[in-house]
């Protein structure tokens, strides 16, 4: 009995969100700290004349001088930096303490990140990290992986075409066939040979230009965004009080930007009866409901954030210690049902006014770097830190202890660090290296 093939059609409704450009810039606009969401506001405002932004709030600034005068306790979580340069390097790092458990793996990241460029560009010998970290190139392939991971997505990426396909992978909303295509047909699209990509991927030419439109979106050089000049002033997002042992949590209004609609005009002009106008209102008016839409988001994220920050070191908070609760992003994150790169972008340039100062709500995430000789409790990094300030601050300042001599102490209490990072919880604490701590005593005759 011959078999004969039947054909059907049916009819199948799939829903899917576009990365659209107002898209990106709703996810832009949770990572902005308060004076650069301003400056994108006030660009909106001058763009859009149904857009008013009130920039009265500007001048409840405060300054980084009275932001790091605050109580000696904010030495145990890293001052608020004065500096106006912030580094890829550190950028990576501090997401390697805080996204990775201690593992080989994780020391062969920590030895890739020497390798990247200030455009996020990996640029190594492989041969000579092989040597370095005496991983096989298995290690080393899944090693680049979770660098690749990292964000600013693209970052660790080896050629232009490999930044392009990890932000493209990276992206929930990319074009179907954008990362086929730039992975089997980067050049041809760079090239604009559409019709062969057409033909090849059995696909109209617009599906092949909305991938090149969205491909020119993305950056070609991931890590150009970490290192630029910040802002002299700091604005807090959000505001933690302590009322008789019950803290409070509100969003600091007075340094959020007000956007307004500027309805008197809208009304005036749709008077007109002319369609061209009546079509310019149309999308100016929704730019603006997406502008404030956007900016509820973003507020609402920033205070879950803060909610959960709050929750996890109330004892800071109350100031029942001086140190932190180990807290990881994924941990958060998993908490509010978010991806971890929602969480960094949620903390990263925020911060929160306490009674005690003010701080960077990144400052809150520390990583367990071990545990303690009694009882197994779980050490922080920042905890670890608060033990080197205090080692060194008791030192012998004729022989002052080296960043290899903590190494040891700290690994006799049951907490093992590499020298490196020994080397850079006492640069954030503003301790300068052996060398230059040493003292020449005066004996008396």
């Amino acid at each position: 009995m011959a078999l004969r093939p039947e054909f059907s059609q049916r009819q199948q409704q799939s829903q899917k969100l576009a990365m659209t450009q107002r898209l990106q810039q709703s996810i832009q606009m949770l990572q902005f700290n308060v004076e650069e969401l301003r400056d994108f506001l006030t660009q909106k405002a001058l763009e859009n004349p149904l857009i008013d932004v009130d920039t009265s709030w500007q001048t409840n600034h405060v300054g980084l001088e009275a932001a790091n005068n605050v109580p000696a306790k904010a030495d145990f979580i890293e001052r608020v930096s004065t500096s106006n340069q912030h580094s890829l390097f550190e950028y990576l790092l501090d997401q390697i303490h805080l996204t990775m458990r201690d593992t080989p793996l994780r020391k062969i990241v920590l030895t890739l990140i020497e390798s990247v460029d200030v455009n996020g560009y990996l640029q190594i010998d492989e041969q000579r990290v092989l040597a370095e970290t005496h991983a096989t190139k298995i290690q080393l392939l899944d090693a680049i992986t979770l660098l690749q991971q990292l964000d600013p997505p693209g970052v660790g990426a080896r050629d232009l075409r490999e930044a392009l396909m990890l932000q493209t992978e990276n992206d929930d909303y990319a074009p179907n066939l954008a990362y086929i295509i730039l992975e089997e047909s980067f050049d041809e699209l760079v090239n604009h040979h559409w019709d062969r990509l057409a033909k090849r991927y059995r696909v109209g030419l617009a599906d092949i230009s909305t991938v090149y439109d969205y491909v020119r979106t993305l950056s070609p050089v991931p890590g150009a965004a970490v290192g630029q000049e910040t802002t002299g002033y700091i604005f807090p997002d959000l505001v933690i009080r302590n009322h008789h042992g019950r803290l409070t949590l509100k969003t600091a209004s007075m340094a959020q930007p007000v956007v307004t609609f500027q309805r008197k005009y809208y009304q005036q002009m749709a008077g007109q009866g002319d369609r061209e106008v009546t079509q310019y209102l149309k999308e100016k008016k929704s730019e603006y409901d997406w502008i404030a839409s956007s900016l509820q988001q973003r507020e609402a994220t920033i205070f879950r954030v803060g909610s959960a920050i709050m929750e996890r070191q109330v004892d800071f908070f109350l100031e029942k210690t001086t140190t932190l609760t180990p807290l990881l992003l994924r941990d958060v994150a998993q908490q509010l049902h978010v991806h971890e790169s929602t969480i960094s972008r949620s903390i990263n340039g925020k911060y929160v006014q306490t009674d005690f100062g003010m701080f960077e709500l990144k400052r809150f995430f520390t990583q367990a770097v071990g545990k303690r000789p009694t009882g197994g409790q779980l050490v922080s990094a920042d905890l670890v830190q608060h033990r080197i300030r205090a080692l060194i601050d008791s030192e012998n300042k004729e022989k002052p202890l080296s960043d290899q001599k903590i190494v040891q102490i700290l690994k006799s209490e049951n907490v093992e660090l590499s020298r490196r990072t020994v080397a850079k919880y006492r640069e954030n604490l503003n301790i300068p290296a052996s060398s230059k701590r040493k003292q020449y005593l005066k004996t008396e005759r």
